[in-house]
């Protein structure tokens, strides 16, 4: 095993892993991507909203609990899913400047061992997940199809970013679930915002390597819109605060959630604003803001169950 390389493009300078975690276990935090956990609250909030939109009473200690169990499976699943995504793409990102120096390509893990961590990793998330009824844990089950494709949908179609939105916000349909034992049309509704929501959050992070990408023949939304950032972006949110608005009517909830919708929906419009897709900096900031955003859906949902 090599040495432990620098710290990688897209992770913060000050982050806890590069710092303060043992050299010998860097390789194995990075593989899952711990020195980045932005991904973590974009794969746990979703589930979040699920929980508090499923919710008769958000401040129960049913709640807390599902809550303490989602962000534990999320950090696990989400390491799990990257390690297994690195196992697949490990030829391609030792061409891409800004993957090159993962912990596979770099040599510091072998293919073997990642899927070792990967199996691992699956397993502590299975008994979370038979905590969560059985409806959720037939949903959490059928996500693992989600999962195992998503490394290669930029294989063959233009727009990735969209069976990403399909798996990152299926833990909205879990955490629903795992409070209500069954699925609602508002539900299913706010679940499609969700997924317009991160094909646009995702579409902003791909323009990162758009060249890299196209050199090695590697399809993305980036790449299908080309110069087109804003109008793409736009239309992809638009559609997010529509359908998750259109949710929330028919999933119940009161007029203070649209209040909340809306201060959700101007961070948004800021982000589109602020959208340059030659700063490549700018463009990591404005994805990283999207924990911002769910955790503004999540108010939003909870100021829902209050009745005026």
């Amino acid at each position: 095993m090599t040495d432990t390389p620098d710290i990688l493009p897209d992770a913060a300078a000050t982050n806890w892993v590069d710092r303060h975690a043992p050299v010998a276990l860097r390789p194995w935090l990075k593989l899952g991507r711990f020195d980045r956990p932005v991904g973590i609250w974009l794969l746990f909030l979703p589930g979040a909203m699920g929980i508090v939109f499923g919710a008769q009473w958000v401040l129960s200690w049913e709640v807390a609990y599902k809550l303490l169990l989602f962000a534990l499976g999320s950090a696990l699943m989400r390491g799990a899913g990257c390690a297994f995504n690195d196992f697949v793409d490990r030829d391609l990102d030792a061409q891409v400047e800004r993957t090159r120096m993962r912990p596979i390509p770099a040599g510091q893990i072998t293919p073997k061992q990642a899927l070792v961590f990967v199996a691992a990793s699956s397993l502590i998330s299975l008994l979370i997940l038979i905590q969560l009824g059985w409806t959720a844990i037939g949903l959490g089950i059928a996500s693992l199809g989600l999962v195992a494709a998503y490394p290669f949908m930029k294989r063959i179609t233009w727009w990735p970013q969209a069976w990403l939105g399909l798996t990152f916000n299926w833990g909205f349909l879990m955490g629903y679930a795992s409070l209500t034992g069954h699925l609602s049309l508002g539900a299913l509704i706010f679940y499609a915002g969700l997924v317009f929501w991160t094909i646009g959050y995702d579409t902003i992070y791909a323009y990162q390597d758009i060249e890299d990408d196209a050199m090695i023949g590697v399809k993305s939304s980036a790449r299908a819109l080309g110069t087109n950032a804003k109008g793409g972006v736009s239309f992809f949110y638009a559609l997010a605060i529509a359908l998750t608005g259109v949710g929330g009517i028919v999933g119940g909830l009161y007029w203070p959630f649209y209040g909340g919708l809306f201060i959700t929906g101007w961070h948004l419009f800021h982000q589109v604003r602020a959208l340059r897709i030659d700063d490549n900096g700018l463009l990591l900031r404005l994805f990283k803001s999207n924990r911002d955003t769910g955790l503004l859906w999540v108010a939003a949902i909870v100021l829902g169950h209050l009745r005026p």
